[in-house]
């Protein structure tokens, strides 16, 4: 009797929250990519890719079947994309491509820069037919700096390289027609969402700070600019202020997502900013106007946590050691490097000007030059089309040795919370940072935080409703409330339901004392069944299933689902803080076990054999 009185009960709050939740705030979550190039990216047609143009990405993401670029097999994706950006380098955005192929017009120069130009074409079309392309690629890559301390963009070895070409514009300017094309075309309002973006690709002596580019808006409006390039200025604010004229000139709106944070030498959030100067309320509130979200997760290794985090044993995953320069050198994992260690930084920062310059959401996207969208270890299609197979994954990449296929990751996935597949409402999304990340999976997760919710929240089918009626979503500010006691936390993650089970959730906090000293920690806040939190808030490892022979794994351990309220046991309300959840699925073979196994070899200098594949959630933060 008791038992139905419970239920009885529980309807009864359901059924109440229900009611008072407005229609409007119905979200879907929805799965995409935006960050993948096309052979109109000069490094990915130097790299074999010479037919995957953007049409042929999209229909990729759309589930097509598509013929692979290099090895010419039919190719598709296992689950298809709701929502895509081909988003190719704006730096001489087709210019290689369509000279090799005989489509583009080169304006005249005089005679001696006329004749330079033909040299360095030549040469590069006979490394192109020999075979030898990608060496064109590694001698355009920068230099470690020559000195020392911030601005390497001052650096001599930051200057970027002018190959000689003369005005491309012409050249730029129909590609980049055929790129907007191309998402028009495949643009389906409610069914499949293609956004138009490119990449700015600024990287002096080797620090990444790359950023892909992306409106909302249509041909009329992106006809009317041609992308910005670094090779225009390797200063980030110069592109939010092109970003800012472009938007006043032509109507559009734009946002820049910062990627490969791990690559970037300390730089891409450093304390102050890339000149080494002090960071302003101006300079932090332009850019959390263009960059609300931030790629967390790629081909090029994790940028969640810092690999050495203390108490975080599962911090090292996924770690890239390579960066993108001419010569190999020791990779120095930096705090400026890490989302986590950002988002503490931010908060100091913030108490010192007033602003936060790194108050952001969390995405992944897979940054492919395949022109594939693949994400799946299974069927996993490398970084460029000449390392997209088991047998030329062991080929260097980008001239380290140890840099090969399998130091790649089959990584990841933006996942948003939107009201319907559109343009205007995935980029709504991105604004208000109610997004996250995920390596691949396409698990479900749902964050909110309250000062109280309903007792049987977590157990209610219509979570998200409880959670806009009584809290704020993640990328949300919980501000103070004179009610006592800590916060609340509403979380449900759902496995992807042709993938892994789930292990379990953990909740990572990061404050700032009143000393100014930076904290976090991690919670593990509700797990699979059959393990018991010990007194130092550690959990047993969930198992391994994982056939070492096939690949093939069982989920006869882990959890389909895994909900709860949690609150913080260690809450100060005095204290600036953010809390993002870490979603981690049961260990499952790497794209780099498949490839040992398919090749019948033992499993050297190919990376970990299994993985934990894991969501990231976009943070919410707390203001006293």
């Amino acid at each position: 009797m008791l038992k139905y009185s419970v239920i009885g009960a529980f309807i009864l709050i359901t059924q109440a929250v229900v009611a008072a939740t407005p229609s409007d705030q119905q979200t879907k979550v929805f799965f995409g990519d935006t960050h993948l190039h096309s052979a109109y990216s000069f490094d990915a047609f130097l790299n074999d890719n010479d037919s995957v143009f953007p049409d042929t990405a999209y229909r990729w993401a759309r589930g097509l079947p598509v013929i692979h670029p290099t090895n010419r097999a039919r190719v598709q994706i296992q689950t298809p994309l709701d929502f895509l950006v081909v988003s190719d380098h704006a730096e001489y955005l087709g210019v290689i491509t369509e000279i090799y192929q005989d489509r583009a017009h080169l304006e005249e120069l005089g005679f001696w820069a006329t004749f330079k130009r033909w040299v360095r074409l030549s040469m590069a079309s006979f490394m192109i037919d020999s075979g030898r392309a990608e060496k064109v690629f590694t001698f355009g890559l920068p230099k470690p700096a020559v000195g020392s301390g911030y601005d390497p963009v001052a650096d001599p070895n930051g200057v970027m390289i002018d190959p000689g070409y003369g005005d491309t514009r012409k050249i730029r300017n129909q590609v980049w027609a055929d790129i907007v094309t191309a998402a028009e075309r495949h643009n389906r309002p409610g069914i499949f969402t293609s956004l138009i973006g490119w990449e700015w690709t600024s990287t002096p002596t080797g620090a990444n700070l790359h950023r892909v580019v992306i409106t909302p808006d249509g041909a009329d409006k992106a006809t009317q600019f041609l992308p910005f390039g670094s090779e225009i200025s390797q200063y980030p604010q110069d592109l939010w202020a092109w970003l800012a004229k472009a938007e006043e000139r032509t109507g559009s709106r734009f946002m820049a997502i910062p990627h490969n944070s791990n690559l970037s030498k300390g730089y891409m959030f450093g304390e102050v900013t890339l000149e080494g100067k002090k960071i302003t309320p101006d300079y932090a509130q332009t850019r959390m106007f263009y960059e609300p979200i931030v790629e967390v997760t790629q081909i090029k290794g994790d940028s969640e946590s810092l690999p050495n985090s203390a108490n975080d044993s599962f911090a090292d995953f996924e770690t890239y050691e390579h960066y993108l320069q001419a010569y190999s050198s020791t990779y120095s994992a930096k705090p400026g490097d890490y989302v986590r260690s950002a988002l503490k930084t931010g908060l100091s920062i913030s108490a010192d000007i007033g602003i936060n310059p790194y108050k952001f959401g969390m995405i992944g996207s897979t940054d492919s030059h395949t022109g594939l969208s693949s994400a799946e270890e299974n069927n996993f299609w490398g970084k460029y089309a000449n390392d997209s197979t088991p047998e030329t994954k062991n080929q260097a990449i980008i001239g380290d040795a140890d840099n090969n296929g399998w130091s790649m990751s089959a990584s990841g996935l933006a996942a948003v919370w939107a009201k319907e597949n559109t343009r205007e409402e995935i980029f709504a999304a991105f604004q208000r940072k109610e997004v996250y990340a995920t390596t691949g999976p396409r698990i479900r997760l749902q964050m909110f935080a309250s000062w109280k919710f309903p007792e049987q929240a977590a157990k209610a089918v219509n979570i998200g409703q409880i959670g806009y009626a009584y809290g704020v979503p993640m990328g949300g500010d919980l501000m103070r409330s004179e009610q006592a006691g800590a916060p609340e936390f509403l979380l449900r993650a759902v496995k992807d339901p042709v993938g892994a089970n789930l292990d379990r959730v953990q909740m990572i906090k990061g404050w700032v004392d009143a000393d100014g000293s930076q904290h976090e920690k991690i919670y593990n806040v509700v797990w699979s069944a059959g393990r018991k939190i010990d007194s130092e808030g550690s959990l047993a490892m969930v198992g391994d299933t994982v056939d070492r022979t096939t690949g093939n794994y069982q989920n006869t351990i882990g959890a389909s689902e895994l909900a709860t309220i949690w609150f913080d046991p260690d809450f100060d309300d005095q204290q600036h803080a953010f809390y993002y959840a870490r979603v981690l699925q049961i260990p499952t073979a790497r794209h780099s076990m498949y490839d040992a196994i398919a090749l019948q070899t033992e499993q050297q200098n190919m990376g970990k054999s299994v993985i934990q594949e894991r969501a990231y959630s976009s943070p919410i933060w707390y203001t006293p």
